[in-house]
């Protein structure tokens, strides 16, 4: 496995990738991804297997709070799944937020997807609290636009 940026060339086997996450991870448009892979591509890690995507995260560090990054997308293809690639990933994230002297990364999740934070639990991140619970996941109510409740998911670094 090869971890690199998003690069331009990757960008229709990254929409093809993201639309196998449905229905938790969609697919933004090639445009995105372009800004994406010019403008963000130092956290925005790919992993190549045998020239074939296998993984991909899109984070982003924040302008209003420089001392943090948001993950907006993890994905690993299913035929690549439980093999480290979201590890590897989130470690490229985290490896370039430490350079910035970043503190805190943080992720949400729909409180329906066990799946993903359980990933996120062994990875290290904890869920930072809400103000309700759904599905016995505390969440912040319209993190995300209203009615958009999330899980929010950090780990200090």
């Amino acid at each position: 496995m090869k971890i690199t940026p998003l690069r331009i060339d990757l960008i229709p086997q990254i929409l093809a990738l993201m639309d196998l996450g449905a229905p938790y991870v969609r697919a933004r448009t090639a445009s995105d991804y372009w800004l994406y892979a010019t403008l963000f591509s130092s956290t925005c890690p790919t992993a190549v297997i045998n020239d074939e995507l296998a993984g991909a995260a899109i984070a982003f560090r924040s302008q209003d709070a420089p001392n943090e990054v948001y993950i907006q997308d993890v994905m690993t293809h299913p035929d690549h799944r439980r093999a480290g690639i979201a590890q590897s990933l989130i470690g490229h994230v985290r490896e370039q937020a430490t350079a910035w002297n970043c503190t805190r990364i943080y992720l949400t999740s729909e409180p329906e997807n066990a799946a993903a934070q359980a990933a996120w639990e062994s990875m290290g991140f904890s869920n930072a609290g809400g103000d309700r619970i759904v599905n016995g996941v505390p969440v912040i109510a319209n993190f995300k636009g209203p009615g958009k409740d999330r899980a929010v998911f950090q780990i200090s670094i």
